[in-house]
């Protein structure tokens, strides 16, 4: 996996990515954070790790968090700077979290994030570092993608052209286009089920208090094609271990 690369890390991808809503697929990944956040957060200092163009930094503002929102990806940091000019948005080399406050964060929001980083120890050393800001009675929230997601087709994204998805096992690369904007390259995401997770928030010292697989109700005002029966994300609710 050492040759694995980042898709989102590309202008053409920061520019298409800058268009995305909170509509069709992405709409149940964003539901239910309003209720989360007003029934286990305790401050408003906060933290949006790989924010990318900034969706989920501008969201997090508009609920009241003081948010700030950190990527790698200059590109993508640069379409969010030019959305929200007003917003603090921040380029972390890597890993490296060392300018940001320990124990600063009374939540921390991670939202897909992990879809795109390969390997158990890159993610257990960030889950450890992203612990190490948390406020002690913080909470970090973190959206990734099911496994289902990739063999099966949805509002927002398509899979059909990726059967070899089916046969991928924990930490292989999988293959889905998003279908919400006009760039139809596909994203390379890591393969990581919910066991896999479990292990890494261990390894890192999280707990997890809760995890939720939002599915949509039907009432909704979009095209649902798999979301009424089969979840697509996982929403995972995690704290510092004692």
């Amino acid at each position: 996996m050492s040759d694995f690369v980042n898709c989102y890390e590309s202008t053409t991808r920061a520019e298409a990515y800058s268009k995305l809503e909170f509509a069709n697929t992405y709409h149940l990944a964003f539901r239910d954070l309003p209720e989360i956040f007003g029934a286990r957060v305790k401050g408003t200092a906060a933290l949006d790790f790989g924010c990318g163009a900034g969706r989920s930094t501008r969201f997090l503002a508009s609920l009241g968090f003081a948010a700030v929102g950190v990527d790698i990806s200059p590109d993508m940091l640069a379409r969010a700077r030019q959305i929200d000019p007003g917003g603090d948005y921040r380029v972390i080399p890597g890993d490296d979290m060392s300018t940001l406050p320990r124990e600063g964060f009374s939540l921390i929001l991670s939202a897909f994030t992990f879809d795109n980083i390969p390997g158990m120890e890159t993610k257990v050393r960030l889950f450890g570092g992203l612990r190490e800001l948390l406020k002690p009675e913080g909470i970090l929230v973190s959206i990734v993608s099911t496994p289902e997601i990739y063999v099966n087709e949805w509002a927002s994204f398509t899979t059909r052209d990726f059967p070899e998805n089916r046969n991928a096992g924990p930490g292989d690369e999988v293959k889905i286009i998003t279908t919400d904007f006009e760039d139809r390259s596909p994203a390379v995401d890591i393969l990581w089920p919910h066991e896999s997770y479990l292990d890494v928030y261990r390894r890192a010292n999280l707990e997890m208090i809760e995890v939720r697989r939002p599915l949509a109700k039907g009432d909704e005002p979009y095209r649902w094609v798999s979301e009424t029966r089969i979840a697509p994300w996982a929403i995972y609710v995690l704290r510092r271990s004692s």
